[in-house]
């Protein structure tokens, strides 16, 4: 059945939302993020597996409507005149397939929090759902949304940095330098679970994000890899530390490394390219900020809507230059660019131009790199075609 359309053009978008209960941290990113801009409206939620948990999460939100489990809220929302025309997804990897298959069978829009799923042949059972469905798919790569990000993307576009030779791209934490997971965090116990997190650790969790990062910004195709993975805390049985290297169409070569134990890196997620004109560096602890160097001139500074930032990057920018913006704004991004191709939908037309979201083919890139990374590491790093 078809999600009901709804009374006015330009009245919010009914969200709905499977996991992101007490407790959990990024169902709270994502509602922060939805109403930022005024076009969603939380009205339903399956928030928890359990019962208990999932009618008092929605009691302190507020919830018109709670649900026990997300296949009886999809059932029902989508016979509803007022039901939702979108969800968001914000469980753990494991349970982030069967959500989304269920939602889009019945034309529910579905935003889905990364890695797309805990596995490559999920993931292809998703593709297949969402081939099938009128729905549309977003999946929340939230550091595409960074204004310098996308400023960055038009500059190697438009060919500011020449043919491209390197792509460097870090995301460094310390999170799990001991194993939180045996001390009682949440988010640390379900990471570290490959039932419930897949076949990567660091690599899914925040390895996709760089390598998202990196291939967004450059333009460029992945062909192979090879990946070096390691557990370093004892008893861990996904990897806390991966090295990559990658190799490009074209000839353009790059490495990844991704750490959740690195004594004095919090969020480090930085993302240099190089081409045979000039060089890019931006890093997401100083977001309103990219540098970029001609060859044989001068390092410029390009910020967030000041002097030699483009209308790129101002399009997804809210306030005056010199007042800094983050991640709940580009996390908002990303819902603010689903919400536009979301109403074009309602009206059967194409989303405005420069509308730009992480797509399903985003996903299945991101769990295709995990599976080599695995494949590569266990061969002893050999070279995996991608």
């Amino acid at each position: 059945m078809i999600a009901a359309s709804p009374t006015s053009e330009h009245a919010p978008i009914r969200l709905g939302m499977v996991g992101g209960g007490s407790g959990a941290f990024i169902g709270g990113v994502h509602r922060i993020a939805a109403r930022l801009d005024g076009e969603f409206q939380l009205v339903a939620g399956a928030l928890s597996s359990t019962p208990e948990k999932a009618r008092a999460s929605a009691e302190a939100l507020g919830l018109p409507r709670s649900y026990d489990d997300f296949a009886a809220m999809a059932k029902s929302e989508a016979r509803r005149k007022d039901g939702i025309e979108a969800v968001a997804i914000v469980t753990p990897n494991h349970m982030h397939a069967a959500p989304a298959i269920e939602f889009l069978k019945r034309g529910i829009h579905v935003i889905c929090d990364k890695p797309l799923t805990a596995t490559l042949a999920e993931a292809k059972k998703l593709a297949a759902a969402a081939e099938k469905s009128r729905a549309l798919f977003i999946l929340t790569h939230n550091y595409t949304g960074y204004p310098m990000v996308r400023q960055a993307r038009a500059m190697v576009e438009a060919g500011a940095l020449g043919r491209l030779r390197l792509v460097q791209v870090e995301y460094v934490q310390d999170w799990l330098t001991e194993a939180a997971e045996k001390s009682g965090s949440k988010q640390a116990e379900w990471r570290t679970d490959p039932e419930r997190s897949g076949a990567g650790g660091a690599t899914g969790d925040i390895g996709t994000h760089a390598y998202n990062l990196a291939c967004f910004v450059s333009g460029l195709t992945p062909q192979a890899l090879a990946a070096d993975l390691t557990s370093f805390v004892p008893g861990r049985v996904l990897d806390d530390n991966a090295h990559v290297l990658l190799r490009f169409a074209g000839g353009a070569k790059g490495m990844l490394w991704a750490s959740q134990v690195a004594p004095g890196n919090e969020n480090g997620l930085r993302l240099r390219v190089y081409g045979d004109k000039g060089g890019l560096d931006w890093a997401q602890e100083d977001p309103n900020r990219l540098w970029f160097t001609p060859f044989g001139a001068e390092k410029r500074l390009i910020t967030r809507n000041g002097a030699g930032a483009g209308p790129e990057a101002a399009r997804v920018s809210r306030i005056p230059p010199g007042h800094p913006e983050g991640y709940l704004e580009a996390f908002a991004n990303i819902y603010a660019e689903a919400a536009r191709a979301i109403r074009a939908h309602r009206t059967g037309e194409a989303p405005p131009a420069g509308t730009l979201y992480p797509t399903l083919a985003d996903g299945l890139a991101g769990m295709r790199f995990v599976a080599a990374c695995v494949q590569s590491s266990k061969r002893d790093a050999a070279w995996v075609t991608l």
